[in-house]
């Protein structure tokens, strides 16, 4: 019998290691007779801890796109007011709908837009007058005027477009993607959430990890703050030097792996000594990526003043270093949540992000980055082409049937529209859209069959798109 040092370790159990070495272990020595001695003496899969998680990994298939970046206008934009023009409601506005529009629900008189609508570029795509900035990619955009929920709450709907379910708690979409792709940059989160105001609806559910390994969990930024030390807590140790914190991460990690062995290779304390790791590391590269003074002043210019202009450009940044997947949120409560008085508030909301997101496209174009950027435009669902019955007659209420979103390079199909609603905007008419499409189809240009896209959790096997889902390839260039 081989013989070892005495271990500090090995002199006391836990209740939950006793039970688990006496009564546990005698079960496994059974099956594993029943299951011969391969079986037995294979090596455990868990030994394999060691690789890191975020390594780059290979796709199933050549991607057309490296990395998302996520503008999300939370609330639920008005398709009708933005990317679908109705003339029709122009000449029933202030009158009931058609009884033949069946909506499912009571609703007040047809609303017309109070805002412009005009053809753009080649493709002659129809653009409110409220982007005027966003309207001069006309010819970049993938427009789906098509889309469609499962039900008008925010709560679900936030879940269903971030996580692929309305009810349950799953992995996000950005968690999925760092999964199957890694990261190329090891020095920064591979998945970053950037939020200013606070937590949105369903806070951190929009961006965890739920089963897969905690590695993979969005990482929350409140882009409110400008100062690094308070975008990112605990960026910087004012008492020990760099050789110091090393020296401790290093000491408290070797407990931790140790701990780890005593958990057959737990993946929840893996993924937080990941983490511990990861933060060390960033606190050179977080903040040079989130110092946008070190743009040049026409680039700062270019993208304009304000919160959501200095977070589209910090998200630029960070999809430059490497960063697989940005989320960026307009505002944490629901700006775009427009019951009254939509004329001015879209107007407002459009105003705060338009000169930014044309900045980026052109940014991205500019540096040889579009093509393999997959970005993407929209809200949770859209709202009624008919006026709020509980509020002034200059609002629109919730509307998960048909709405709008658009997808600019990642190789999507430029100047294109796809789908259409009814007359009226309220219905997905043509070529319907349902959120587990765009999902399926955003896998599909990162690379990955959304059905393979898999992991065992409880005895299935889980994915973002659930059971099901299809590839839209009229979407793809």
């Amino acid at each position: 019998m081989g013989h070892h040092k005495p271990r500090l370790e090995d002199l006391a159990l836990t209740r939950r290691e006793l039970l688990s070495r006496c009564g546990t272990g005698m079960g496994m020595l059974a099956l594993g007779s029943m299951l011969g001695e391969e079986l037995a003496n294979a090596r455990p899969v868990a030994a394999s801890a060691a690789v890191n998680p975020l390594a780059p990994k290979v796709a199933h298939f050549t991607p057309k796109a490296k990395r998302v970046i996520h503008l999300f206008m939370n609330g639920g934009p008005s398709q009708v007011d933005t990317f679908d023009p109705k003339p029709m409601l122009d000449k029933y506005h202030g009158q009931p709908l058609p009884a033949s529009l069946k909506t499912e629900r009571k609703t007040g008189a047809a609303f017309r837009s109070p805002y412009k609508f005009q053809k753009y570029g080649k493709a002659g795509i129809e653009i409110s007058d409220i982007f005027p900035n966003v309207a001069k990619h006309a010819d970049d955009l993938c427009v789906i005027r098509s889309m469609h929920a499962d039900v008008p709450n925010h709560e679900p709907s936030l879940m269903l477009l971030n996580c692929g379910d309305s009810l349950k708690e799953r992995p996000s979409m950005g968690s999925w993607i760092l999964y199957g792709l890694g990261t190329e940059n090891q020095n920064l989160p591979g998945f970053i959430v950037m939020c200013p105001g606070g937590y949105p609806v369903k806070e951190a559910a929009n961006w965890r990890s739920s089963f897969l390994p905690g590695i993979y969990q969005g990482t929350y930024v409140n882009t409110e703050n400008t100062r690094i030390e308070k975008l990112i807590e605990n960026i910087r140790n004012s008492t020990l030097t760099g050789p110091q914190q090393r020296a401790q991460l290093d000491l408290v990690q070797s407990l931790n792996r140790r701990h780890l062995q005593q958990r057959q290779q737990d993946g929840q304390l893996e993924a937080r000594i990941q983490s511990m790791e990861l933060a060390y590391r960033m606190q050179m590269e977080a903040s040079d990526a989130f110092d946008v003074s070190r743009e040049p002043e026409y680039v700062r210019e270019m993208y304009g003043p304000g919160t959501q202009a200095r977070q589209i450009l910090i998200a630029r940044r960070l999809l430059e270093k490497g960063v697989r997947y940005v989320q960026v949120w307009h505002g944490g409560g629901q700006p775009w949540d427009n019951h009254t008085d939509i004329e001015t508030a879209h107007r407002s909301l459009a105003k705060q992000c338009d000169q930014a997101i044309a900045a980026l496209l052109t940014d991205l174009k500019q540096r040889g980055m579009l093509d393999d950027t997959l970005v993407l435009w929209g809200g949770e669902f859209g709202r009624t082409p008919v006026v709020e019955l509980q509020a002034q007659a200059n609002g629109r209420d919730h509307n998960h049937w048909g709405y709008s979103v658009w997808m600019a390079g990642g190789g999507v199909k430029p100047g294109y529209v796809h789908g259409s609603t009814d007359e009226f905007g309220f219905r997905a008419a043509e070529n319907p859209v349902h959120v587990h499409d765009l999902q399926a189809t955003m896998l599909h240009l990162l690379g990955f069959d959304h059905e393979k896209l898999t992991y065992r959790y409880a005895g299935r096997d889980f994915r973002l798109t659930d059971v099901s889902g299809t590839v839209v390839k009229e979407l793809l260039a």
